[in-house]
This record gives C-alpha cells, sequence and structure tokens, in this order.
C-alpha cells in the first residue's frame, strides 16, 4: 500500500476572480483537507488590509502565542513578533487560528516532512496547495457543498505583472 508521503501530490493555485467569500472559504477547506498532512505551519500577524473584526480574537491570540514563545525561550526578543509564528495543527485552538487569519495575512505556511504544501500570502490573493487526488476530491466535494465554483483552483500558478507593467499602470499621464 502506497503512503501519502508516497503518492505523488497535484499542485494547484487559486484562480483570479473569485468573490472574496469564496477565497475565504477556499484557503479554510484547503486546510482543513490537509491539516492531517501538516507536520509543521507558521503563519505572519500582518495584514496588508485592516484586519476583518470577525478575526480579531485570532489575531490576538496569535500575538499571545508570539509572545509566550519568547517567553519560552523558543523565539528570539530581537525578532520580528509578527512574523512566523509557529501553529500546532494538532492543538484546535491553534488551528482555529490558522484557519482565521490565514485569508488575509501576507505569509501562512504548511509543511510536511521538510516538503511545503500549502502556501497563502498576498493578504489572500495567492493560494498554493499541494494535493493527493484523495484530498483533491475532497476539498472539491467540500468546495461544492458551500457553493464554491469549481474552477476555483488551476494547475497554472498566476502570471505576476513586472514590476514595470504594475508602474506603469499607475502612473499618471
Amino acid at each position: 500500500m502506497t503512503s501519502e508521503t508516497d503518492e505523488p501530490r497535484r499542485n494547484l493555485f487559486l484562480r483570479d476572480g473569485l468573490e472574496a467569500a469564496d477565497v475565504v472559504r477556499v484557503h479554510r477547506e484547503a486546510l482543513r483537507v490537509l491539516r492531517e498532512s501538516i507536520e509543521t505551519a507558521h503563519v505572519d500577524a500582518y495584514s496588508d488590509i485592516a484586519w476583518p473584526r470577525e478575526v480579531a480574537t485570532a489575531y490576538e491570540q496569535v500575538l499571545s502565542m508570539a509572545a509566550n514563545e519568547v517567553a519560552e525561550g523558543v523565539r528570539s526578543a530581537k525578532g520580528d513578533p509578527g512574523m512566523g509564528i509557529d501553529i500546532d495543527v494538532r492543538d484546535d485552538t491553534q488551528f482555529d487560528v490558522l484557519l482565521a487569519l490565514a485569508p488575509y495575512t501576507i505569509h501562512a505556511k504548511a509543511w510536511r516532512r521538510g516538503r511545503e504544501i500549502f502556501s497563502a500570502s498576498d493578504t489572500g490573493t495567492a493560494l498554493w496547495i499541494a494535493v493527493t487526488s484523495e484530498q483533491e476530491v475532497q476539498l472539491m466535494s467540500r468546495l461544492d457543498a458551500l457553493g464554491v465554483p469549481q474552477a476555483a483552483f488551476t494547475t497554472q500558478p498566476r502570471r505576476r505583472r513586472s514590476l514595470f507593467a504594475r508602474w506603469s499602470r499607475h502612473r499618471v499621464a
């Protein structure tokens, strides 16, 4: 029998153009499906937008978790207190913090055996996951049950515009 570690994973990327509520659902369902695979995870307590009111408690919790890491000597007191806060996904409370913040953070990542399997960034606009075929079926079923379009993911990464293209788009004529 093939273990999950040996099973190939398929890369899925969040597609542009989804409604904001669907983007949140996609991030959270992806994490729920991947939870059993995740061995290590971290999140940044930063967003390019104001944190939504409904995640304020999770934001306070993650900052408290970072402070506890400093107090326990696990985290340097000189480092940025909001960057790379470790999440124990086996702990329901910590996993709920990750679920709440991942769709809004500038950076959240998760790994299995040193291999990245989840990456959320750019305040919800970028999401990449690596799923087994079984996980992909589960994820699509969960998204379908929530009414999220089946085309929420693509197998091709978004093309990033060059800095010049972004600059010139905003340039005043």
